[in-house]
């Protein structure tokens, strides 16, 4: 088996270019490798790129060998948590399957919708196992047709073929699933990621849980899953808020969908808010679930966006109003990410009374050598 060996020791998947060492002449772009460390000893296997910003991903650490019926073990392994200890499919037809690194499958994510697999594929090695992995995901989350998808950019910088995948239907683009009885629909054309955030999923339900009889305001409100799930629990009003359009026009069709009143507002979150402040206008409730901010550990540019939209909703609740606050950045912790938001609503003169902490559910597991991995942090306080 080709080796590579690293300079620096960690037990982090991802191995930065400085820090890998030599590599032997069969080791090609895509290879599963031997890792070793600095004195030769097997240190673990993973996937090599050297053309790829992160050039090596270990799947697993420790001397003893594997092969590529290892990722097939690590796909059934993934079906066993979702279906088998949580029972997941009794919830919803709509989940996450494979959560990369988590599952010992890196550059591979993919999301169950109904009869559909929705991929999204960010390595090299990844792509080229897909011929093999497709069929054993099929057999192994009881999927019948496959969407492939590749970030144009990630394929230029992984050197993946730009066309597409010959297993990836083409002839996709709506799909409706079911999650906690309310159904929504799916446009893998329109849709960002792999078509629908099935994180959310046990937040949502949370959420509609605290919504009967009140106001809510759904600040980047995405598909609409939150607002729709708090309408039909009993919000008495509920307003969502999005800066893309045809976001706004999917959310509209989830919220027909189901028969659920919802007040629409193609803007910009910010620019809306504000003048939601100048107006004087608070509501019971307010949501902020926000895209991926901060994309660096040294993006202050993004984190300051996290204190503007804090700041913005803080000043939108009614005094003694909840506050829900979410954060998709896996660069940004959950110490830090509570750091942010209650700097913001200090800022304000107010204090946030955080009654639970939550992120994504058991189909999006977190490794504990990856903290990254644990990107969804929520905060649920309420304005005093």
């Amino acid at each position: 088996m080709p080796t590579v060996s690293i300079k620096t020791f960690s037990y982090h998947p991802s191995i930065w270019p400085k820090m890998i060492g030599d590599a032997s002449r069969d080791a090609k772009s895509g290879d599963l490798v031997e890792v070793l460390d600095k004195d030769g000893a097997t240190f673990g296997w993973g996937f090599y790129n050297p053309r790829s910003n992160m050039p090596l991903r270990i799947v697993k650490h420790g001397a003893e060998a594997i092969d590529e019926d290892f990722f097939l073990r690590a796909i059934q392994r993934a079906a066993d948590l979702r279906r088998g200890l949580f029972h997941i499919d009794e919830e919803t037809d709509a989940y996450r399957c494979i959560h990369g690194d988590a599952d010992q499958l890196p550059g591979l994510v993919a999301d169950r919708f109904g009869e559909i697999l929705s991929v999204e594929i960010t390595t090299l090695a990844a792509w080229r196992r897909l011929e093999t992995w497709i069929p054993a995901l099929h057999e192994a989350f009881g999927t019948t047709t496959a969407h492939i998808r590749v970030d144009p950019h990630l394929a230029q910088v992984e050197r993946i073929p730009g066309h597409p995948h010959p297993l990836s239907s083409t002839q996709l683009r709506r799909v409706k699933i079911r999650e906690h009885g309310v159904t929504f629909e799916i446009d893998f054309a329109e849709g960002h990621k792999t078509g629908f955030f099935c994180d959310q999923r046990d937040n949502r339900r949370k959420l509609a849980a605290l919504a009967a009889g009140k106001t809510l305001l759904d600040l980047c409100c995405y598909t609409g899953g939150f607002s729709v799930h708090a309408a039909l629990a009993g919000a008495d009003e509920v307003t969502a808020v999005d800066l893309d359009e045809k976001a706004v026009a999917m959310a509209k069709r989830n919220a027909n969908l189901n028969q659920a009143r919802i007040k629409f507002t193609h803007a910009d979150a910010f620019t809306w808010a504000r003048t939601m402040v100048e107006n004087g206008r608070q509501w019971d409730i307010v949501l902020a679930d926000p895209p991926k901010f901060v994309t660096g550990r040294d993006d202050e540019r993004g984190r300051g966006k996290y204190n503007d939209l804090n700041r913005l909703a803080a000043q939108l609740v009614k005094p003694g109003g909840l506050l829900v606050t979410c954060s998709c950045s896996g660069m940004v912790n959950e110490f830090e990410f509570e750091k942010l938001v209650t700097t913001a609503v200090h800022k304000e003169q107010k204090r946030l009374q955080i009654f639970d902490r939550t992120g994504a559910g058991p189909d999006h597991p977190t490794l504990s050598n990856y903290p990254e991995s644990r990107y969804l942090k929520l905060i649920w306080g309420r304005i005093l």
